[in-house]
């Protein structure tokens, strides 16, 4: 198998040197807007650079990863379904929910195979935390919260593209809420905070966020997210049901400390961020993308799963701004 990788920066660069890894993965060619980057990377790895995005299309690939910057991601999707590619696309598909629509009519067209990049359906803790929910294990689920908390804001840069903290970060929590537990979500309401550095501000966007969601079947659902958390990346989902509650996400390294006489004592090596707290499930996430090439195996998160998650996203957004509830079947759908 040859697999094209299209960006080689950080997240690009880690997928590239997990593919490199795999039994099956074969060879790799790897390009990047900046070819020197990619050269460098494939030189790392014992891989072949290509000097343009076009030769990745016109090498012989057998599948395609797309890990470039988020503006890139949609022409890219594009190109590699029209060429009877199976592409693997970082999260998320496109900048805003009308692109995305445009993508996924573009790829239901074709018959394209596209895998969406949301790790977390592949961290140990969230497939434990699904298995017990549906085995019944916890009785009937009434509340659910999670919490995603960057350790220190992105790039002033980064923020003015990012799509805002709700489709950014906010959205994997939004996919696990619906993967763990089986439930759509009928209706949010959210607000968020931007009190904090000004670039936020400068950006339209806010630093700090929380959301309410209804979910069918009456369970509530609050997510909360910040990017100014600074003891440490923190992600966690909590579940509480009538007969048990869990935890996913926490751990020795959760940076969290008990103010009990008695408590647990604080992480002595916190989390300093995502490639390090989901290194495994993203492996996990591109050995499942090979198998799936390969005809041995599903796919675990195709589009309309990752439109799902941007469709609460766009609703909790929508709720921030104008201070009202949403019903998600207000919001566009396929």
């Amino acid at each position: 198998m040859r697999i094209g990788l299209i960006g080689t920066g950080r997240i690009g660069s880690f997928h590239a040197a997990a593919l490199s890894r795999h039994p099956q993965a074969g060879s790799l060619v790897l390009a990047d807007a900046d070819p020197a980057r990619a050269a460098l990377v494939a030189d790392r790895l014992g891989a072949t650079a290509a000097p343009s995005v076009d030769q990745v299309f016109t090498w012989g690939v057998d599948a395609v990863v797309v890990a470039c910057a988020t503006n890139g991601h949609a022409e890219l999707v594009v190109r590699a379904v029209r060429a009877g590619l199976p592409v693997f696309c970082e999260k998320p598909l496109a900048v805003d929910l009308a692109g995305t629509l445009r993508v996924l009519g573009e790829v239901g067209a074709v018959g394209g195979v596209l895998q969406l990049g949301f790790m977390r359906r592949f961290d140990a803790g969230y497939r434990t935390a699904r298995e017990l929910v549906r085995s019944g294990a916890l009785g009937r689920l009434h509340t659910v919260r999670t919490m995603t908390a960057d350790p220190a804001p992105p790039p002033a840069g980064y923020l003015e593209t990012s799509g805002g903290l709700f489709r950014d970060c906010l959205v994997h929590d939004f996919d696990m809420v619906r993967w763990v537990t089986g439930q759509e979500v009928t209706h949010v309401y959210a607000t968020g905070s931007d009190a904090g550095p000004a670039q936020f501000r400068r950006a339209g966007d806010v630093d700090t966020a929380a959301a309410v969601l209804t979910l069918a079947d009456g369970t509530l659902a609050t997510c909360t997210g910040t990017r100014c958390n600074g003891a440490g990346y923190d992600v966690r989902m909590e579940l509480a049901g009538e007969l048990d509650q869990v935890s996913a996400g926490l751990d020795d390294r959760t940076p969290i400390a008990s103010t009990e006489p008695h408590g647990p004592p604080p992480a002595s090596k916190p989390w300093p961020g995502f490639l390090e707290r989901f290194g495994p499930a993203y492996e996990a996430e591109l050995a499942a993308f090979i198998h799936l090439v390969r005809g041995e195996g599903g796919n675990p998160c195709d589009g309309r799963e990752a439109l799902a998650a941007l469709r609460i996203a766009e609703a909790c957004e929508m709720s921030r701004r104008e201070a009202r509830a949403v019903p998600l079947a207000s919001v566009p759908d396929l």
